[in-house]
């Protein structure tokens, strides 16, 4: 958005009157080459079809959407840089003229000129074109310096079109049912036509004009003459402005008509005849000291002015319903606190800072007041109407009477730090002041609280405000309070205003509340209700209604009788600043007073431009690609690329709240996506198509018709159907192949495993030869033949049946890989029960079984733990003198199982000391065997087995003997 510079300019009345004349302000903006224009010299201006503003510089060509410049020149096709004119024709083309006399237009997008179009190629014969014209059939005719015709078909270019008899722009002119010109307005020496000698040709001007020559003016082109004015047709000449009787000096260079104003622009100023076609006589000289060089009133009403080296100025169409007066038009100051008017007279009165007090009379004269200002700065804050031809002023440190009709100032009272006053029904003066009220005959101080604001009820009672909240005067307590019905409203209050038995209460941030009678809250009125903002600062009644509520952004007007929101009125409406200090409503024009001067209008023909932007779209993106503007994009897939589009809004209005939204599938229940950028990126679209669309709204504007953009993505030949299958194909091979490896593997594993069982059947065999002793059986028998030939018959029966149901548990175990816990406890039982019979009981024994065991179903290698056990009695208890202990423990610890077999007999070292060579050699062999089948296990499931041989006595048990055999045993689950 181009930085605006706002310029306030002033009108000066031609025809005084006693005393200082009004003059009424004028809001211009200014746009120059910092803000993107091409060059500060602009020869020329045009609108063309969409609505875009063009201007020719020396330096190429600017076209304007209201917020950004787009520049032209040479690189970018044009046939010169220095384009001197501009003419836009019914198709939308805006053709350039250039010294070089060579043809050229914009259009869709791109400029054409003979190099791209051979349609323009023609030889200029070193003359360029002068007049643009074009006939009802849509061909374009031009007139060049050497005033010969070209004509422009749109298929071809034909030089001297009426052959070598020359012409000039009377031709044109006279032949008016058949072309039509495309500018409004002509410069030329004079007005004699050589072949049309009965036209008349009437020099005399006569003001006003009347209603049939008005309207002539309004359709006619305009022939300029020196600085004369003259409507032209075939029959007559007329003149209807003569330049010396407006103080017109200068030679006219161009104009501009604008309903019922003439804007003249000549080498040195700018002219506004306002209400020319009216019949009012008030000329307004602008610009002064700028060459004008062209002007043009586009569709919306704004007003541009191009200049020589100054840029090109811009006066918005809503500026001329608003009147503005600060320090450059007559003011004192540019900031305004208060405003009032006399009903009777009509002065108008605007207070200040500095105690100056100035006023307006019906006759626009004003004066200026310089109230006492010897103790502070005495700034003017209430204007209220008091008696016939009688103001009442309050100031910072006083009460003042102004008499209308005298137009004198008078000291009623000095009052310190006053800030508000009010006057009752019945004509009473009461005064709030920093920490006081003060009444006609008595005074009510507050030294608490900051008093803000007074409000009268009725002669005998009043509402004050405070910084701190509201409360109830009146004459008869002469006290301060609240009212007991209902809780005071404990916040910052700035303004009371009581209406129809009702009280309004504006906050210092909490907007405005509305109480009855009763002192009951009826509506409280905020941001949240488009209250413009919620920091009131004044308010003012006009008595027919409406309430106005002067605001740090702008003043909201209410209804007070249904008490809603009926507008805001804002900088963006035209008010010369947001910060509203004081309202004043009289027989239709309303008064606001801001920080920055006072703005006043018509209140009922306030412009409101609900008419929504053109919108329009400069590029398209894709990847790296950049396209041409369209409504179909048909794009090849490009992986992570970003598809982007870039528009705008034609809006020459407060082009920065121009918002837009769009949305991205022709659904439009599924919402529209608001945004103020002009960029829209859309990252990584996937083959499919798509429909954007893109509408625009302009401040109180509707929204516009949207603009609507399908786009297609194709897909890549590996995107495509036939592709996607050959690659699912090659999964599927690739699966196959994958599939048959694991099988492979498998298989393999299962042969692993076989191999594994053979050898653990192996080492099982051995286990079972080593782990029964044949001292055992030979001992056993022996241990029958005694009790047989003791007699004891039925004990050696027992025995041998137990024996027996030892070694076939034992040849059963021998052929599985593995056994439940209780099997092997069941064995062991009966393996020890045997032992001690065998020993005569010199030995005890008991199992320790953990809890959780008896939850689970544990399987484990058989005939692992009974060689331990033997060795423990054999070795350990057999030897001792006296009788011994065994103790079996078995816990679970995660997934293994902790065994441990605990003798108490003659110990580990002691054990080997006695032992034979064979039996060495034996227990040696049963233990290898042992580690050897944990580590085959290890091998199938991972766990790590562990055997660990302790003797007690040498290992820190105290004085403890015997041995301590620790094991654990991986829990395998059956394969």
């Amino acid at each position: 958005m181009p930085k605006v510079r706002y310029i306030f300019l002033w009108w000066i009345l031609m025809v005084l009157s006693t005393g200082n004349t009004l003059a009424q302000g004028l809001m211009i903006r200014n746009y120059n080459v910092k803000d993107g224009l091409a060059n500060a010299t602009v020869y020329d201006a045009v609108q063309d079809k969409e609505g875009f503003i063009w201007f020719s510089t020396p330096t190429g060509v600017s076209k304007f959407d209201g917020k950004r410049f787009r520049n032209y020149s040479q690189k970018d096709g044009l046939t010169d840089n220095d384009v001197v004119k501009l003419a836009a024709d019914s198709k939308g083309r805006v053709w350039f003229f250039t010294l070089n006399g060579l043809p050229s237009f914009f259009w869709n997008y791109t400029i054409h000129t003979s190099q791209n179009d051979s349609s323009l190629y023609v030889d200029a014969r070193g003359q360029y074109m002068q007049y643009m014209f074009e006939d009802y059939a849509g061909f374009i005719w031009f007139l060049n310096t050497d005033n010969r015709i070209i004509q422009y078909s749109g298929k071809k270019t034909t030089y001297d079109k009426l052959g070598a008899l020359r012409t000039n722009l009377f031709y044109f002119l006279r032949n008016d049912t058949i072309f039509k010109p495309r500018q409004s307005y002509f410069n030329l020496p004079n007005l004699e036509d050589a072949n049309n000698p009965d036209q008349k040709i009437i020099t005399a001007c006569t003001f006003p004009l009347d209603q049939t020559t008005a309207q002539r003016v309004r359709k006619q082109p305009v022939i300029v003459v020196d600085n004369n004015l003259y409507i032209y047709n075939n029959k007559e000449a007329i003149c209807f402005l003569r330049g010396s009787d407006w103080g017109i000096r200068d030679e006219i260079s161009n104009i501009c008509v604008d309903n019922d104003n003439l804007w003249i622009g000549t080498p040195r100023t700018l002219y506004y005849l306002k209400g020319f076609l009216r019949g009012e006589k008030k000329p307004v000289k602008l610009l002064e000291n700028h060459y004008i060089t062209s002007l043009l009133k586009d569709r919306d009403g704004n007003i541009w002015i191009t200049t020589f080296g100054d840029g090109v100025y811009n006066i918005p169409y809503k500026n001329f319903y608003f009147n503005y007066l600060d320090n450059t038009n007559g003011l004192f100051s540019h900031s305004i606190f208060s405003i009032g008017k006399d009903p009777k007279t009509g002065l108008l009165l605007i207070g200040q800072n500095a105690g100056v007090l100035n006023t307006i009379d019906s006759n626009n004269r004003y004066q200026r007041f310089n109230l006492d200002t010897s103790s502070g700065r005495n700034s003017i804050l209430a204007i209220l109407p008091y008696k016939p031809n009688e103001m009442l002023i309050g100031a910072d440190n006083g009460l003042y009477s102004f008499n209308t009709a005298s137009q004198r100032p008078s000291l009623l009272k000095r009052v310190k730090t006053l800030k508000d006053v009010d006057i009752s029904p019945g004509g009473k003066i009461r005064i709030a002041a920093k920490n006081q009220v003060i009444c006609d005959d008595y005074i009510i101080n507050k030294e608490d609280e900051l008093i803000t604001s007074i409000a009268c009820i009725n002669d005998s009672a009043y509402y004050v405000g405070t910084n701190a909240g509201l409360f109830y005067g009146s004459d008869g307590s002469r006290t301060l309070k609240v009212r007991t019905t209902r809780p005071a409203l404990h916040l910052s209050i700035k303004d009371l205003k009581w209406i129809n038995g009702k009280l309004w209460v504006g906050t210092a941030d909490h907007g405005l509340y509305v109480f009855r009678g009763d002192n009951s809250l009826e509506r409280h009125l905020s941001t949240a209700d488009k209250l413009v903002s919620d920091i009131c600062q004044q308010l003012y009644y006009d008595g027919i209604g409406r309430l106005y509520v002067a605001t740090n952004k702008g003043v909201s007007v209410i209804d007070v009788n249904t008490e809603n929101l009926i507008r805001n009125i804002t900088s963006n409406d035209g008010l010369m600043s947001d910060d509203a200090r004081g309202v004043y409503y009289q027989h239709g024009t309303l008064y606001i007073a801001t920080s920055n001067g006072l703005s006043y209008f018509n209140d009922a023909k306030m412009p409101v431009d609900t008419v929504p932007p053109a919108i329009y779209l400069n590029h398209v993106r894709y990847g790296d690609s950049t396209y041409l503007p369209g409504k179909e994009f048909v794009l090849m897939y490009q992986r992570k690329a970003s598809f982007e589009v870039e528009f705008g809004a034609i809006a020459y209005d407060l082009p920065e709240l121009v918002e837009y939204q769009y949305n991205f599938s022709s659904d439009t229940s599924s919402g529209w996506i608001t945004t103020m950028s002009n960029i829209v990126p859309f990252p990584d679209l996937q083959p499919d198509s798509y429909q954007l669309q893109i509408r625009a709204r302009k401040y109180k504007s509707n929204w516009s018709q949207p603009v609507v953009i399908n786009v297609t993505i194709l897909p890549r030949w590996y995107q495509q159907w036939w592709a996607r299958g050959i690659v699912i194909l090659l999964g599927l091979i690739l699966v196959a192949f994958v599939l048959r490896d694991v099988i492979r593997r498998i298989q393999r594993a299962e042969m692993r495993k076989t191999e594994y069982n053979r050898r653990i059947a192996e080492l099982e065999a051995k286990a079972l030869t080593n782990q029964m002793n044949p001292h055992f059986i030979f001992n056993s028998l022996n241990s029958v033949q005694h009790l047989i030939m003791e007699k004891e018959e039925k004990q050696a029966l027992n025995f041998l049946a137990d024996f027996a149901t030892l070694m076939r548990q034992m040849l059963n175990n021998s052929r599985k890989s593995f056994i439940s816990l209780e099997e092997e406890i069941a064995f062991l039982t009966r393996y020890i029960e045997l032992e001690k019979i065998r020993f005569a009981n010199v030995f005890t024994y008991h199992f320790l079984q953990q809890d959780d065991l008896k939850d689970y179903t544990i399987y484990i290698p058989p005939m692992i733990i009974q060689p331990i056990v033997e060795n423990a009695i054999k070795h350990g208890l057999a030897p001792k003198n006296g009788s011994g202990r065994l103790e079996v423990k078995l816990v679970l610890r995660e997934d293994m199982l902790y065994c441990s077999v605990d003798d108490d007999g003659i110990g580990w070292d002691r054990a080997n000391e006695i032992k034979s060579g064979r039996l060495v050699k034996h227990e040696s062999t049963a233990l290898s065997v042992i580690r050897e089948r944990l580590q085959i296990i290890k091998s199938f499931n991972g766990n790590v087995g562990k055997l660990e041989i302790i003797d007690k006595f040498k290992s820190g048990f105290g004085n403890k003997e015997g041995t301590l055999v620790e094991i654990l045993i991986p829990i395998v689950k059956m394969l």
